[in-house]
């Protein structure tokens, strides 16, 4: 497949995303829901520290970076996550920094993503299945699919919880508290110490994003092909990332694609300090990158499914009946 099919498969796959707003509008509305709990929480614990006081004023007025050290520094739970380095772009570079160094997360935001992640494995089957499609298939179509497919995913979370256990746990304390220190043992210069931890971090984000695109394909031809044996679909997966160069390719240009994103939000993020209608608008543009991100993660599946589809799926497959429940929506045959 060459590299007109390529992209011509994530041009399918952002009309695809497109097609189906109301599914970016959900997923919003998910991670809205699931992340204004926290936010509360948060402001309870921001008005009983401030109350009254002069940083009170201060805060209301600009941003008051030595109160939230010294806020961060005492408090507990969700409370250590308020800290200068939440603000504008420095949040993106501060997740970066922990996906990549292996961070722990306090439990309170653990259990959170823990149900975030959840929400998406529920919400895979549907979005999946109305990808596949290409044409509306309606709130029962869509959540009879996500209902169809959520113990399947669940199968397939806790092969994808292994493989991350050991990459994370493993392969990381590998790279990072034994390989560096003896590649680093005798340098006198601190660039090159930098360099050579670079260049682990491009290591294991390369074998994270490698086992990302198995999953990702696992999910689609799970659904496609309504494979029941999440192992098998693995295995179906690898044999297809395997075999066809344009998958590698496409997840590359779906990667291309996030990083201007990211770069864009780097050029637009809000800077500390204002109120008023400033702050709305800080506001405003940090939830248009969240939509952003989430509509590059809703591309990746579409255009994943528009290639293996190209490749494997029967063409026919899109014009099928409605799903009805209880019986499978992804249930129809692909004819060789």
């Amino acid at each position: 497949m060459n590299e007109v099919t390529i992209f011509g498969a994530w041009r399918d796959g952002v009309y695809r995303v497109f097609r189906a707003r109301a599914i970016l509008a959900g997923v919003y509305a998910v991670t809205l829901l699931i992340g204004l709990p926290l936010a509360i929480v948060l402001r309870g614990m921001l008005v009983q520290s401030l109350g009254s006081s002069l940083a009170a004023e201060s805060a209301a007025s600009g941003t008051n970076y030595e109160w939230m050290q010294a806020f961060a520094d005492g408090a507990t739970g969700l409370g250590v996550t308020f800290k200068p380095t939440i603000i504008g772009f420095g949040a993106v570079l501060e997740n970066a920094s922990a996906f990549l160094d292996n961070e722990p997360s306090p439990a309170v935001i653990a259990g959170v993503a823990a149900v975030y992640l959840l929400s998406w494995i529920f919400l895979a089957g549907g979005i999946i299945d109305r990808y596949a499609r290409d044409r509306a298939t309606h709130a029962y179509g869509f959540f009879s699919a996500s209902g169809v497919f959520f113990f399947r995913f669940l199968r397939l979370a806790a092969v994808q919880w292994a493989i991350y256990a050991v990459l994370f746990g493993s392969i990381h304390s590998l790279l990072f508290d034994r390989l560096f220190p003896r590649l680093t043992h005798d340098m006198t210069v601190e660039r090159r110490a930098f360099l050579v931890r670079l260049a682990l971090y491009l290591v294991f984000a390369a074998l994270v994003a490698a086992c990302n695109v198995v999953f990702d394909y696992a999910k689609v031809r799970a659904v496609v092909e309504d494979r029941r044996s999440m192992l098998g679909a693995v295995a179906a997966a690898a044999r297809f990332v395997r075999r066809n160069g344009a998958a590698t390719g496409l997840f590359l240009v779906n990667v291309a694609a996030f990083l201007v994103c990211v770069a864009l939000y780097g050029l637009a993020a809000p800077s500390a300090g204002g109120a008023g209608w400033a702050l709305w608008l800080a506001f405003g543009v940090g939830q248009l990158y969240v939509i952003a991100r989430l509509a590059i993660k809703l591309t990746f599946w579409a255009s994943e499914t528009a290639l293996f589809q190209a490749r494997l799926a029967h063409a026919a497959y899109t014009a099928a009946p409605d799903p009805t429940w209880p019986d499978s929506p992804a249930a129809e045959a692909i004819r060789m």
